[in-house]
Formats: structure tokens, C-alpha cells, sequence
């Protein structure tokens, strides 16, 4: 009984791993061979944009250290994640819909960390114009130093702040400016989801 509950488990977590990781990889391939770089349009009035743009950082666009380092931070901390997600599979206790979220999360990182291995290898640039699919390891940078796509835009709203006050006083204010992509939210809801309905299963021991 036991093992038949982790293989369901199992592919579970592997339908809900791949299925997210081919969705980010197609709809970057498509922004990527369709728009050049900081190309946008609007895909409801004012507030929901796609905008193309490129980070060497981290999720959101931010960036730290250098792009070698987070490259390699990346898969370490994917390869503790997925064995992480490989006990917790196994530990009938629990829950699966934490299983989905982590499932989630593995394949968020998996995603950027696609970007970052080959998309240098395997692109032309997008500076100023549209890229195109060259043969492995004649793209615009070398292996683990692809930029990641980023492409959601969601300026919900904005406002000039007053003029008196300090620090921002006169600067125009823009609601929710990162640019992101399909494996950062994948993260970001799967992180919310734990928080809010999985807190119990984070310092729940493995065996």
C-alpha cells in the first residue's frame, strides 16, 4: 500500500515538475525568437504588459555577485532541493499538495537555471534586434553565462509622490515594477502557498 501511495507521489511531482519547466522554456523560447530586447506590448490596457528583458541575477531581476557564482549557487541549491523533494515524497506524512509546491519551487530554479547554462550557448544577442537559434556554442555568451528571460510586466498602478516629502519627494512611484517570468512565480506562489497553508510541514522531520 505504502508503495503504491509514493509512486502516485511520485508522478505527482514529476507531471507538476516537467509541465511548469516546458511551460517557462516555451514561452521564453517564443519571446526570445519574436521580440528584441526591451520590446513591449500591452496585453491589457495599462496594467499587464509583456516586456522583454534580460537579468543575470536573481528572481525579479535582482542581481548578486557575480554571474559564475550565482550560476553555481543555483545548482547547489537545486540539486539539495530536489533531493529534498525526493525524501519528502517518500514520507507518506506528508501532505501532497506541499509535495506540489516544492515540486514547484524545483522547477522554478530548474527553469532559470536552463536560461543560464545554455541560452548564451544556443542565441544570438536580442540587443536591437530579433535572436535566432544558432548551433551549440556559437551564441552570444558561454556555457553558465546565459542571461535570464524575464517577461511579465505588471504596473498596476503609479503616482508622482508629493514634492515635500523627504527622500522620494517628486519621484514617480510605480506599483509592483518587476519584470519577471513564468519560473519566478512559480516560486513566489508556491512560497505563499507553503507559508500560508504548509507552515507546519517546514521543520517536520524526514523520516
Amino acid at each position: 500500500m505504502k508503495k503504491n501511495r509514493v509512486k502516485f507521489r511520485s508522478w505527482i511531482a514529476v507531471l507538476v515538475a516537467v509541465s511548469a519547466i516546458v511551460i517557462d522554456q516555451v514561452i521564453k523560447v517564443a519571446v526570445k525568437l519574436n521580440m528584441y530586447l526591451h520590446e513591449s506590448f500591452s496585453v491589457c490596457g495599462d496594467w499587464f504588459y509583456i516586456y522583454f528583458t534580460e537579468n543575470k541575477g536573481m528572481a525579479f531581476g535582482m542581481e548578486l555577485g557575480g554571474k559564475l557564482f550565482l550560476t553555481c549557487f543555483r545548482l547547489v541549491a537545486v540539486s539539495l532541493l530536489g533531493y529534498y523533494l525526493y525524501r519528502i515524497i517518500r514520507n507518506t506524512k506528508f501532505p501532497v499538495g506541499y509535495i506540489v509546491s516544492i515540486a514547484l519551487v524545483f522547477a522554478g530554479a530548474m527553469g532559470n537555471i536552463i536560461d543560464s547554462l545554455f541560452y548564451g550557448e544556443i542565441f544570438t544577442h536580442s540587443m536591437g534586434r530579433v535572436a535566432s537559434l544558432v548551433p551549440f556554442g556559437e551564441g552570444y555568451g558561454d556555457f553558465l553565462y546565459g542571461a535570464v528571460v524575464d517577461m511579465f510586466y505588471f504596473p498596476l498602478f503609479s503616482f508622482d509622490w508629493p514634492a515635500w516629502m523627504p527622500f522620494v519627494g517628486g519621484e514617480h512611484f510605480i506599483f509592483f515594477s518587476p519584470i519577471f517570468n513564468f519560473a519566478d512565480a512559480c516560486i513566489s506562489c508556491s512560497i505563499v502557498s507553503i507559508l500560508l497553508f504548509y507552515r507546519n510541514c517546514i521543520n517536520k522531520p524526514l523520516k
